[in-house]
């Protein structure tokens, strides 16, 4: 840093002059000082600063700066000056460098539209200026035919230009600082008092007008049609700009200037004479969630910034038959110069690429995104132009009553509810995320009743509760609604004096009715297609695995099991799952099991048929089970050949493999079934007796299976390589092992057509065309027959001595 100041260092005696001496500096990249100084030395010209890299770029602008667009001001490079200098004001002696009078004429920040040094380097830099004087795009270019370090500077076309090119330099001729002319400065005469700075507006500022709202979808729109924004978790809010102020309102209509009072002056920036902006209002420091901050800082006096991401009018024109697109352009040219970081701000967003940019949001933290389309006007109303997709589930309900606490504070948890059709709905309690301030608050504004408010209400949760007058709205973020419809997990997030409780109903995505259940379990987004070719949805899934649930239990029921989720359909990202996860349906029963490295984790495993169907509604697809049972973890009960060919095999060459396998296994004394696997492969298994371990158990499968690869090597293989498959059958024995888990019987797999693993009869096996020939139609149909697997389980088997002196005398 210090050899960027030699130069300005070498031409000063700081023991005769009163300007700062060169130090280092830190320069924040969010917050970039800019200044002009009126500089009357040897000639009057105005030295234009801007801060970077820990020092002040510096161009003496013998004319001064231009507003107007095409005027090209002659800006000669100087040696970069110490930050300090940047809001010098006084005189230089006479015989010192630059001796002469400096007045600061302009100050504010500025924002480089790249990187400075390759701008510079290039010789053309770009960017937005929000002085108090000097505002919007600018450029500095260099000017080859001026000599060294001659540059120019440009004021580009924007809401900012004006036709007169000395409307700035003639305009203001006192100092924003001290409010003194250069005579005053010279004579060293005392600072005046300084004007505010806020614009003289001519307009009568617009009406309220009812804002857009976004319908809640599941799913981010696709496409270069749409606009995608991080949903905020704050106020929203109208401003409306003109003559006499700004006025801000609620989503509702309500006057909250007072409120927002820590946003006065924030709108100043903005050239124009009136105009309604639509945006957010959120706290400026983020502790904790960012809708409990917003609280914190209207209670406390906290900053405010307010996010503009719409504008619907400007200078008495109404904006909103244009599309979004025209809209988003004129209000990104009302913001040319706005500071970044100030109080006033303009929305982020990307075009495209919506799903990717839903996934970023919620990786982030954020509460979701809305999605704009680009080509639609802006409506006064709830509409599918704008929609949103949240990470979370957040809803607004209204507190009828709240339940006692026995400690000392004034309850234990808020009873809530919505607005339906035959009035308040009971909705569940929401007992976490209360600050002790947040307690008392909620406590002294409730208005005690007699009757509950709410039209049914648990008869164990109405023994002890106390009711309250139904007026205070809050937000709760919670995991799901359970099979009643109670909100699970509630966590309340602040409350919502912008909401009247009469607008508090559910909010649902679209298409979707709260009230769809399938073996007591509510589905939500029943109509999300998973198998989009087939037309399977979520609920159709829902209903395959309740019509199935019976004989699930008996095969998969007090098995540890492992999920395979896919959330967004099988064209989205789908994941194994065999440890308990956060936010996990109780209907799924955890259980600890230490694992072969000695630490012990939380698995899941199923006992009714609303398990599966709960698991169902988590997004699983598929369902795979250990070989053991949760009261003998250690004893296998089943043994599994998983027969999986090689891509050029055919079918007929895996059903002759199993009926094959089949047959070795009956020559040791071992009766196998079959089950199609819903994919390529077919598994020949066996019920085992509980008197084995399982060593016992993988070092028969791997046995049996290593020695049918070395009879017939062109035929099989028991290594899992894929070189070594090649042309080959797979016998995978690794199923046998503890922790290992094969798909379980009537399990659909996340594969095209919806297919469903399906035990058979071993003659049915010679008629079948293929692997997946079962749909869930198709096994709906089978379901009043018995079941293959379960009259072959009846019949569990022991390896005794004879079946492993068998399988010896094979291995010769």
């Amino acid at each position: 840093m210090a050899d960027k100041l030699a130069a300005y260092n070498a031409k000063r005696d700081f023991r005769k002059t009163r300007e700062p001496k060169g130090a280092p500096g830190q320069s924040d990249p969010g917050t970039l000082w800019f200044s002009v100084q009126k500089h009357d030395a040897s000639s009057l010209h105005y030295d234009l600063r801007l801060e970077w890299d820990g020092v002040l770029l510096s161009w003496a602008v013998p004319k001064g700066p231009s507003p107007r667009t095409g005027d090209k001001r002659l800006a000669q490079r100087t040696e970069d000056h110490p930050l300090d200098y940047g809001d010098f004001e006084g005189t230089i002696p006479k015989g010192e460098y630059g001796g002469g009078t400096v007045m600061l004429w302009d100050r504010g920040t500025w924002s480089p539209r790249g990187d400075v040094a390759a701008m510079l380097d290039k010789g053309n830099l770009k960017m937005d200026i929000a002085g108090e004087r000097m505002r919007g795009g600018w450029a500095l270019v260099r000017f080859r035919k001026g000599g060294d370090g001659a540059w120019l500077l440009i004021k580009e076309k924007d809401d900012y230009a004006q036709d007169d090119g000395e409307a700035l330099t003639g305009a203001h001729l006192v100092s924003v600082a001290t409010a003194r002319d250069m005579d005053a400065i010279a004579a060293g005469d005392d600072a005046g008092e300084v004007a505010a700075p806020g614009p003289d507006r001519s307009k009568r500022a617009p009406r309220f007008r009812k804002p857009q709202l976004a319908t809640l979808v599941e799913e981010a729109p696709e496409g270069d049609g749409w606009a995608h924004e991080t949903k905020f978790d704050g106020y929203r809010a109208l401003a409306a700009l003109g003559k006499g102020g700004v006025t801000l309102w609620t989503r509702n209509g309500k006057d909250w200037t007072d409120r927002f009072a820590a946003l006065s002056g924030a709108f100043d920036p903005l050239p124009c004479d009136s105009a309604l902006l639509d945006g957010e209002v959120m706290a400026a420091r983020i502790r904790g969630s960012p809708f409990s901050s917003l609280q914190r800082a209207l209670s406390e006096g906290g900053g405010l910034v307010f996010f503009a991401f719409d504008l619907l009018a400007l200078d008495g024109e109404d904006l909103t038959a244009e599309t979004q697109q025209d809209r988003r352009d004129r209000l990104e040219r009302l913001f040319r110069g706005v500071p970044a970081d100030g109080p006033l701000r303009l929305t982020d967003r990307i075009v495209g690429h919506g799903p990717e940019v839903f996934a970023a949001a919620c990786r982030e933290g954020a509460e979701g995104i809305v999605s704009k389309q680009l080509d639609a006007p802006y409506r006064g109303k709830r509409t599918t132009a704008w929609r949103k997709v949240k990470c979370t589930r957040r809803q607004e309900f209204v507190v009828g009553g709240y339940a006692p606490s026995d400690k000392e504070r004034p309850f234990a948890s808020l009873l809530v509810g919505e607005h339906g059709p035959d009035g308040l709905r009971y909705r569940g309690r929401v007992g976490t995320g209360f600050s002790g301030d947040d307690l008392e608050a909620l406590a002294n504004g409730f208005r005690s009743r007699k009757t509950p408010p709410f039209q049914k209400v648990p008869r164990d949760v109405a023994r002890n509760a106390v009711w309250v007058t139904p007026d205070t709205v809050i937000e709760v973020e919670f995991i799901e609604f359970t099979a009643d419809g109670h909100i699970r997990h509630g966590a309340y997030q602040g409350t919502r004096g912008d909401k009247s409780p009469e607008a508090v109903t559910l909010e649902t995505p679209a298409g979707a009715p709260d009230d769809t259940t399938v073996a007591g379990v509510g589905i939500s987004s029943p109509d999300r297609a998973v198998f989009p070719r087939s037309g399977c949805t979520k609920l159709d899934i829902a209903r395959h695995y309740e019509r199935v649930g019976a004989r699930l239990v008996e095969i998969a029921g007090h098995r540890p099991l492992s999920l395979v989720r896919a959330p967004k359909g099988i064209d989205g990202q789908t994941f194994f799952q065999k440890h308990a996860g956060k936010g996990f349906p109780d209907a799924l029963q955890p259980i600890e099991i230490e694992e072969s490295d000695g630490d012990t984790a939380t698995y899941i495993y199923a006992t009714r048929t609303e398990s599966f169907v709960a698991a169902a509604q988590m997004g699983t697809v598929e369902f795979h089970i250990w070989g053991s049972r949760t009261d003998r973890l250690e004893r296998p009960d089943r043994l599994v050949f998983d027969l999986d060919p090689d891509e050029g095999l055919g079918w007929d060459a895996t059903r002759a493999a199993a009926l094959d396998l089949r047959d070795r296994l009956a020559d040791l004394g071992l009766e196998a079934g079959a089950m199609v696997t819903g994919g390529k492969g077919i598994h020949v298994w066996l019920p085992l007796s509980r008197h084995h371990d399982w060593t016992l158990a993988k070092t028969f499968s791997k046995t049996l299976a290593h020695v049918l690869a070395e009879a017939e090597p062109e035929r099989f293989t028991a290594t899992m390589s894929k070189a070594r498959r090649k042309g080959r059958i797979f016998i995978d024995w690794l199923r046998n092992e503890r922790g290992a888990t094969a798909v379980a019987p009537y399990s659909l797999r996340a594969r095209s057509g919806a297919p469903v693993a399906v035990p058979v009869d071993w003659d049915e096996l010679g008629g079948l065309d293929a692997a997946n020939a079962f749909t869930m139609g198709a096994v709906r149909e089978r379901l009043e027959d018995p079941c293959p697997y379960l009259l072959r389980a009846e019949h569990p088997q022991r390896l005794t001595a004879a079946v492993l002196d068998g399988l010896e005398r094979w291995r010769g």
